[in-house]
């Protein structure tokens, strides 16, 4: 992925418009909803308790939006 691309809030907004149609669609198995859903949350979550983590919780929801909606359209692509 390009600097350019990384940095840019049209490609991100896209991509969380993607991940919830994946995360709202019946075509995606609970399961692979839950996989990207639960670190989400534990991430948003732990660092509270676990001060000492050093990547902040909207880059780890960010690099794991990106890994779930490439894995889930690649693997169902008519979801």
């Amino acid at each position: 992925m390009t600097l350019k691309k990384l940095l840019s809030l049209r490609h991100w907004s896209h991509l969380f418009k993607r991940a919830g149609r994946l995360l709202m669609s019946p075509g995606v198995p609970l399961t692979s909803k839950l996989l990207y859903l639960v670190p989400v949350l534990l991430y948003w979550v732990l660092p509270d308790v676990l001060p000492f983590m050093p990547i902040d919780d909207i880059a780890v929801t960010m690099f794991l939006t990106n890994a779930f909606t490439k894995w889930m359209e690649n693997k169902y692509p008519q979801a």
